[in-house]
């Protein structure tokens, strides 16, 4: 059977939501970079899987679906095995706690911290411009509050949504991966033990390991 296409961007937050899933459950899939640099997606080809112009794309066989979690949750039924499960689908309560903490992430977590990585890393780094600092304070407090949620309910269990490793986990991975950097937001983590404990956790995936791997550094 063919492999899965993940037509994505090296440093794309979303993309290595996806590829994270795909590494998780051990699904063979082929990479197809779309080069954002230089418009590639938003070409008429790449519309045509992502009529947003964005990415990732991905395809299998004659299904094609577009935004970073639904492909997640798709990967994770397609591919799920009794020791890999990342849904809990299973348990209804256990797959409701994880739904609740995807929102969260999708919710809270991501509205917070992006723009931070966005005018600290992405500005400089890929337009050459300056970071609005204004931006960056204001997010760091709604990111405090944010962590400060988190480190209560990690102080109850190991993971977000119990104790057990899942997709609300893996999905805050990837902007995480650019943000720790940044020495304010990783002043936050540093300062919730159990925040820093749940992210230390993350990053020592072998899934993990192997996406970090392959993605460039920001400088």
């Amino acid at each position: 059977m063919a492999a899965v296409k993940v037509f994505c961007y090296a440093i794309s937050t979303a993309s290595i939501r996806v590829i994270l899933c795909l590494e998780e459950v051990g699904a063979e899939y082929e990479r197809v970079n779309i080069d954002m640099a230089t418009g590639e997606h938003k070409s008429p080809a790449h519309v045509a899987k992502n009529p947003f112009g964005q990415v990732p794309a991905f395809q299998d066989g004659d299904l094609v679906l577009f935004e970073s979690r639904a492909i997640g949750r798709y990967v994770l039924r397609k591919f799920k095995a009794s020791d890999v499960d990342l849904l809990h689908g299973s348990s209804l309560e256990e797959s409701a706690m994880v739904d609740v903490w995807l929102e969260v992430e999708a919710q809270q977590y991501d509205k917070a911290i992006f723009p931070i990585y966005y005018q600290a890393m992405i500005i400089p780094c890929f337009y050459g411009g300056t970071t609005d600092e204004k931006v960056v304070e204001e997010n760091l407090v709604k990111l405090a509050k944010v962590l400060d949620v988190y480190e209560a309910r990690l102080s109850q269990t190991k993971y977000l949504a119990g104790d057990f490793f899942s997709f609300a986990d893996l999905s805050h991975y990837p902007v995480t991966h650019f943000s720790i950097t940044i020495p304010q937001v990783a002043a936050l983590f540093d300062a919730r033990p159990h925040v820093k404990a749940w992210w230390e956790s993350l990053e020592s995936r072998p899934a993990s390991k192997k996406v970090a791997a392959k993605i460039p550094q920001l400088s």
